[in-house]
């Protein structure tokens, strides 16, 4: 209680640059935990570390929502203090707009398990659309406003207005009245001297005009590459990926007819490309795939004994944990309660143990989970083949499950009698990674 009535016996002012000063850093705070949650490449290094990151990143975000709550009794008064400045209402409006579309989409985010998966796409593309925005702007608007510059400004100002030299007046005083000519003369060059101070281009307003340009140079050029891949419904970003595979695998699977045509969508989504480890890349020449352990008929394939096998094909949404989905895949491969029939699973096997081809990422599903009819070993993606990038030459797909449960680069399998906890769950994952439960 005391700290409130403190803190409403402080003056507007103090109170106003409080929250501007705390809001400035907690910007910092998400700003640095944004970043390093989005970089794809360091996921794994990160560990366990980054379920922290996460949901300090979250709590960062409830300040910033309090701290609105705070000013939102003092926007009327300080609407008026400010009604004869259009550009710091310009600022103001902009910057309220950029902290209530920020949280709005954050909160959607963080409860992603329970929104819609369509409204958890859009949220992350406004979050990260705002996010592209408003930093670099955060970081005009510092430079822009820095002591150093309003001292450069003040300077200028107070030279501008300086009034003449006393030896100027003095000598005014005692000369002679001029001549018509030398007095039209000297009224011009007034005229072009007042014209110079009065121009718009002084050293601060120079100087935040370079800060600009070096921001947008900076930013510029990835924020095209992300607003290109983020609006583009045209597929182009999976095309992207087939065609720079760099895996060899020959001969290439044929597709069946339903999954020639693409009968789902999944084409039109855009992928987001994380990986532990570097991707790794293949050739039929030596890849091999194995199933294992407590089963009657232990057996390896080759590329093509592989692609002879039984496939089906299905249509699935794509569902990853950071929030965006895939919609309407088409999926072609070998149901994996096929594959597990096919080599006699033993009694006393509970657990089925997935290996990646990149030798570090495994994961596993119980038995029960691993004998569903939508859970598929498969080869081919909207009828082509899987590009590496994505997973390919052969991925798990497990449509009901959050994508961490997809294995990627997918080469082994052995039914285990103990549990197994995957890569990321004992990095702080659920093991149960069911779409809209799990805590990941």
């Amino acid at each position: 209680m005391e700290s409130k009535r403190g803190w409403l016996k402080q003056s507007f002012g103090k109170r106003l640059n409080a929250i501007h000063s705390w809001n400035a850093w907690i910007l910092v705070l998400l700003t640095v935990t944004g970043i390093v949650l989005s970089i794809g490449a360091i996921r794994g290094d990160l560990g366990a570390f980054r379920v922290t990151l996460k949901q300090l990143h979250i709590y960062l975000g409830v300040a910033s929502a309090l701290l609105m709550v705070l000013y939102a009794p003092m926007i009327r008064k300080h609407w008026r203090q400010i009604r004869a400045r259009r550009n710091q209402r310009a600022n103001l409006v902009f910057v309220l707009a950029l902290l209530i579309g920020w949280a709005a989409s954050g909160v959607i985010l963080w409860q992603f398990r329970h929104m819609p998966p369509g409204l958890n796409n859009a949220a992350l593309l406004v979050h990260d659309l705002l996010t592209w925005v408003g930093v670099p702007y955060a970081v005009y608007h510092a430079i822009s406003r820095s002591r150093w510059l309003k001292r450069q400004q003040r300077l200028e100002q107070a030279a501008a207005s300086r009034p003449p030299a006393a030896a100027s007046v003095a000598a005014a005083d005692i000369a002679p009245v001029a001549s018509e000519d030398a007095t039209a003369g000297r009224t011009a060059a007034q005229a072009v001297i007042a014209a110079l101070k009065e121009s718009p281009i002084t050293r601060a307003s120079f100087l935040r005009l370079v800060a600009g340009v070096l921001l947008v140079i900076a930013v510029g050029p990835a924020f095209y590459r992300w607003i290109k891949g983020a609006f583009d419904t045209g597929g182009s970003s999976t095309a992207e990926y087939v065609a720079n595979d760099g895996n060899r695998m020959l001969p290439p699977p044929a597709p069946l007819p339903d999954s020639a045509a693409v009968v789902g969508g999944g084409a039109k989504g855009n992928f987001r490309i994380y990986t532990v480890t570097e991707i790794p890349t293949f050739s039929s020449d030596t890849w091999k795939f194995a199933i294992s352990g407590l089963v009657d008929k232990p057996n390896a394939w080759n590329w093509e004994q592989f692609l002879q096998m039984k496939r089906t094909v299905q249509v699935s949404d794509f569902h990853c944990v950071t929030g965006w989905s895939v919609y309407q895949c088409t999926w072609e491969g070998i149901p994996l309660k096929q594959l597990l029939a096919a080599a006699g699973v033993q009694a006393s096997a509970k657990f089925v143990k997935f290996y990646s081809g990149d030798k570090v990422y495994t994961d596993a599903l119980s038995l029960s989970q691993a004998n569903g009819d939508d859970i598929l070993v498969a080869v081919l993606m909207d009828g082509k083949p899987i590009p590496q990038q994505l997973g390919g030459p052969v991925r798990l797909i497990v449509p009901q499950m959050y994508a961490y449960k997809s294995v990627k680069w997918l080469q082994g399998i052995e039914l285990i009698e103990k549990e197994h906890m995957g890569y990321w769950e004992v990095r702080g994952y659920d093991n149960d990674a069911w779409v809209g439960k799990s805590n990941a």
